[in-house]
């Protein structure tokens, strides 16, 4: 799926005849697709937690084939046309990773199916640029048509792998007594769910919104920030950075599968963020002050954004769901926490270019990193102590009700 979204970040587009607006056309085109992708979040909460599994690996292809349809317009619409076709790009794509996670979860091995799974965008947002920045200098693909041909070259292996997704069987009754069946839901068993966890969810959305906002922002404007650190003219710097990344994370997020108890595992998962926080905060001051240079720092800072980002796309909310006996499936609470972390990331956006419009993109990186960092932690020791607390009492009356009976 990140072949028919992120390739396009790696254009500069910095003409366009008859462009005079207060925001820079790549700026525009970025939120336009951002735009789509985040409505695309809000029609998810209903589409993606009502879908049974019969229809999810149909639903994959046809709107990733939409999307690659709306890159092909971006190349041949003419000047501002191009905004519409991203927006047209980003809404079908909002809803593919949550139909792909739901064939994972509920598992013994949903952590590392989910780590596989995370990892699988942090290495393709890195290397989808790669194969984007090689076909403009190798081949003198304008940057315009660059995004379409990306994403036909991944077109078959697009096809081979949701048909060997659609292999996967169910969970078996043993993943089903450890982690709880997950059904589809109806808006009424969404409203009751939100409601009884309010104080906890809103704390988990709040710091995901900046966490989306600042990776978003570092994966959109990769290309500017390497230039702005002297590695504009090498393209395998994406991909380097992104392995890098990807190899620590998947280390350290599968470990969480060891944890056998969910309300521990989940407890295990907030630290996992907050210590991603910290990493964001302390590399960028560390970098600030000299001791690390450029492609360290950004390698290190990559890292602890996505050693906060990933736990909230599958294994936080997937241990969230083990914990408790409510009707409900992650796919819902991974697209309630979306809607408003891209809501946040077009926020940010908007910010940036009319407020702030001189600072450099690597400065404002910087800043963004000590903001999300200490709010981040604080907001996480909150849902931790909402949740621990919240759980551990419904555990405790249900083993006073089980004892009595």
């Amino acid at each position: 799926m990140y072949a028919f979204r992120k390739t396009f970040a790696v254009g500069s587009f910095t003409e366009l005849e008859g462009w005079h607006y207060a925001v820079d056309f790549k700026t525009a085109l970025i939120l336009s697709q951002v735009l789509g992708y985040a409505l695309s979040k809000f029609i998810g909460i209903k589409v993606v937690s009502e879908m049974t599994p019969g229809k999810r690996a149909f639903a994959i292809l046809t709107l990733v084939m939409a999307s690659e349809f709306a890159l092909v317009l971006f190349a041949v619409l003419p000047g501002q046309w191009k905004l519409l076709s991203l927006f047209l790009n980003g809404l079908p794509l909002g809803m593919i990773w949550g139909l792909v996670f739901s064939f994972l979860e509920g598992r013994r091995v949903s952590e590392v199916l989910g780590a596989g799974l995370s990892i699988s965008f942090i290495i393709s947002s890195g290397v989808v640029k790669t194969v984007g920045q090689w076909l403009m200098l190798q081949f003198a693909v304008s940057e315009y048509w660059m995004p379409a041909l990306t994403g036909l070259i991944f077109t078959l292996p697009l096809f081979i792998s949701v048909y060997l997704l659609a292999q996967v069987p169910p969970p078996n009754q043993q993943d089903i007594q450890e982690r709880n069946i997950r059904p589809p839901m109806t808006a009424a068993d969404r409203r009751q769910f939100f409601y009884k966890y309010m104080p906890g969810l809103l704390l988990l959305i709040l710091t995901y919104m900046l966490l989306t906002g600042i990776r978003d922002f570092s994966d959109n404007f990769a290309a500017e920030i390497w230039t702005s650190l002297g590695f504009g003219d090498t393209p395998s710097i994406f991909s380097k950075a992104a392995l890098v990344t990807s190899f620590i994370i998947l280390g350290v997020i599968s470990l969480v599968m060891l944890v056998k108890d969910n309300i521990a595992a989940l407890m295990t998962n907030h630290a996992l963020i907050v210590l991603g926080t910290i990493i964001i905060g302390l590399s960028t001051l560390l970098y600030q002050s000299h001791w690390l240079a450029g492609d360290v720092w950004m390698i290190m800072l990559t890292t602890g954004i996505y050693l906060a980002y990933v736990p909230f796309n599958c294994l936080l909310f997937d241990r969230l769901l083990s914990a408790v006996k409510d009707k409900a499936n992650a796919g819902f609470l991974i697209y309630l926490a979306d809607a408003m972390g891209y809501a946040g990331s077009v926020g940010i956006l908007l910010y940036k270019n009319f407020f702030d419009p001189n600072l450099s993109w690597l400065h404002f990186m910087q800043q963004s990193a000590y903001l999300i960092s200490i709010l981040g932690s604080l907001m996480m020791f909150g849902s931790a102590y909402f949740f621990y607390r919240k759980l551990s009492s419904q555990q405790s009356r249900l083993a006073t009700v089980g004892s009595a009976g």
